[in-house]
């Protein structure tokens, strides 16, 4: 048995226990509250208003709040926000600081060496873009989603989809609430609630827990290319007034990474002497030793960067994996009775750096699709026009052109660089040749015995830190009563697989300290035993991920737990 089925038999254990779970009935039911699941239930909002029509519509999302689960550079693309809402700037979205200028550099150890604008190819060009926090922006999508009627659930964690006799998605269920680590009911014991719709979009971001499980019952990965992921890292410092330059826009590659990896960096000047420093490391790297987090904090170390840097003081700290496999990894997006949206299905342009405005595309997309359904008496089949919309729309064809961006970069940095100039820079991404993803990420690691421990250095508290000091200012929390989100489907493969075979490489993968290896004195013998640090979870997904054996599996907790990203 599945964890997933194990946890869908303990709901129904719970029911017959305590009775039947409450529902609620709506049109188009939106599982995740970012800018995927917001723009969605605007869209449909409007289309109601403009024919007439009443259309009820909630969303759910399991951050304590809206927004304080959205993490991301943010560049931002405002194409599809003008699409949305098009007088945006006078409602008063928060996009504020126009980029100024492009800088990208490939980093050696101790020196840097820019790219000439005019070689720059598009995917790198942000003339006309925003330095942005997208939670903010999630935030104030959110006050538009309210005004226009839709219910919004916050805190409120989707664990369950529900399903009719004939197969077909009805909806889901939150999770219960008031249940201790011992699986017991407590006196705050609540049933979660199971909201029903004619369709139920999903919108939940990269790696998905519900969709997930959608994607292995309803087969929407088969015939395609496995989704790769990187995981990206992020930082928020108040610097050095004479250091910041407004609209300012830095990536590099190179150093620290060896060249065999994929991953870079970025560095965005936003407004109130503020920049956004963060790092993505491609999760099919195969060095069991390597640790993104310090690859981070190295490369915070390197001249042309610490210069940013040095006097100021770092805010906040947050992380979250990234689909990054683009147009060839997409799953079939469409199922009875759903949809899977933004980059719940991996919509993210890699080449770009950017997902957001293909977040709200598709979003939108999405949304016509299911309002035309409901408006024509249909309900709980597939929703084929959304698809068959995003193949016509202008997201496609910017995904077309990059398709190959990953796959060449996955090449090593300096044959994947020269080739994706000669498709981007050169033929304008219109080539006859399409390259493919061979392996998912988790499949690409090599015993330890076979690679070179990396020694990292310690931590000097001003530039660099740890990962439990960086945790706290992500002001993550979870009730520490309640059952581990984390789960194992076997407690012995982390020690008789991981750490005997990979050196234990969840303790180095994950960016907050979740998974730690520690000896303990048993029999007069010393044994090995992994530790999971559950409340220290900043819902990355990279363990769900990069699991070598696919042994951990990242379910819900209680709604509401999490980290609480302040203008991230």
């Amino acid at each position: 048995m599945t964890l997933d089925n194990a946890r869908t038999e303990a709901s129904t254990n719970w029911i017959e226990q305590y009775g039947p779970r409450e529902s609620m009935e709506y049109d188009v039911v939106i599982v995740g509250g970012g800018p995927a699941g917001l723009s969605a239930a605007i869209r449909l909002k409007q289309r109601a208003a403009e024919q007439g029509a009443e259309i009820s519509v909630c969303v759910l999302e399991k951050g304590s709040e809206i927004g304080a689960h959205i993490l991301s550079g943010a560049v931002m693309d405002p194409r599809a926000l003008d699409e949305l809402i098009p007088d945006w700037k006078a409602q008063g979205a928060p996009l504020d600081v126009a980029v100024t200028e492009d800088r990208f550099l490939f980093l050696s150890e101790t020196g840097a060496r820019a790219v000439p604008n005019w070689a720059l190819p598009e995917n790198f060009r942000n003339h006309g873009n925003y330095v942005i926090s997208l939670a903010n922006l999630t935030r104030w999508l959110g006050q538009q989603a309210e005004a226009l009627g839709v219910e919004i659930f916050a805190g409120f964690a989707a664990a369950e989809v529900l399903y009719h006799d004939d197969g077909s998605v009805k909806g889901v269920a939150t999770g219960n609430m008031g249940v201790d680590r011992d699986r017991q009911p407590t006196e705050a014991f609540q049933l979660g609630m199971e909201l029903h719709a004619k369709y139920t979009l999903f919108c939940e971001g990269a790696r998905g827990h519900l969709a997930r499980q959608l994607s292995a019952r309803f087969g929407l990965s088969e015939g395609v290319d496995p989704q790769v992921y990187g995981i990206g890292i992020k930082e928020l410092w108040e610097i050095d007034p004479a250091q910041h330059k407004p609209g300012l826009v830095i990536h590099t590659a190179g150093w620290p990474l060896q060249t065999d990896t994929y991953g870079g960096s970025f560095l965005y000047h936003l407004d109130n002497h503020q920049v956004m420093v963060g790092f993505v490391v491609g999760l099919g790297y195969t060095n069991p030793y390597l640790s993104p987090f310090e690859e981070f904090q190295r490369y915070k170390t390197h001249p042309a960067i610490r210069t940013f840097l040095e006097g100021g003081k770092r805010v906040s700290y947050g992380a979250r994996a990234i689909a990054a496999g683009g147009l060839m990894s997409l799953p079939k997006l469409v199922f009875p009775g759903g949809a899977l949206v933004g980059d719940d299905a991996g919509f993210l342009n890699a080449s770009r750096i950017k997902g957001s405005h293909a977040a709200l595309k598709t979003g939108m997309l999405a949304a016509d699709a299911a309002f035309d359904a409901l408006q024509a008496g249909r309900e709980s089949d597939e929703l084929e026009a959304y698809p068959e919309s995003f193949r016509r729309s202008w997201l496609h064809t910017e995904l077309h052109r990059a398709r190959n961006f990953k796959q060449w970069m996955g090449k090593g940095l300096y044959l994947g660089t020269l080739m994706v100039g000669i498709e981007q820079k050169l033929l304008g991404g219109k080539v006859p040749w399409t390259l493919h993803h061979r392996h998912a990420d988790h499949e690409t690691l090599k015993p330890a015995a076979q690679c070179t421990p990396i020694v990292y250095p310690k931590p000097d508290g001003k530039l660099t830190f740890d990962r439990l000091s960086s945790v706290f200012i992500s002001n993550t929390n979870h009730e520490e009563n309640q059952p581990a989100h984390l789960t194992l489907k076997d407690g012995n493969v982390p020690i008789d697989v991981n750490l005997r075979t990979y050196a234990g490489p969840e303790a180095r993968f994950c960016p907050a300290g979740v998974y730690e290896f520690v000896r303990d004195e048993t029999d007069g013998k010393d044994e090995d035993r992994l530790q999971i640090n559950a409340q220290n979870c900043v819902h990355c997904k990279t363990c769900d991920i990069k699991d070598p054996t696919q042994n951990i599996v990242w379910v819900t907790p209680e709604g509401g737990g999490g980290p609480n990203y302040p203008n991230m």
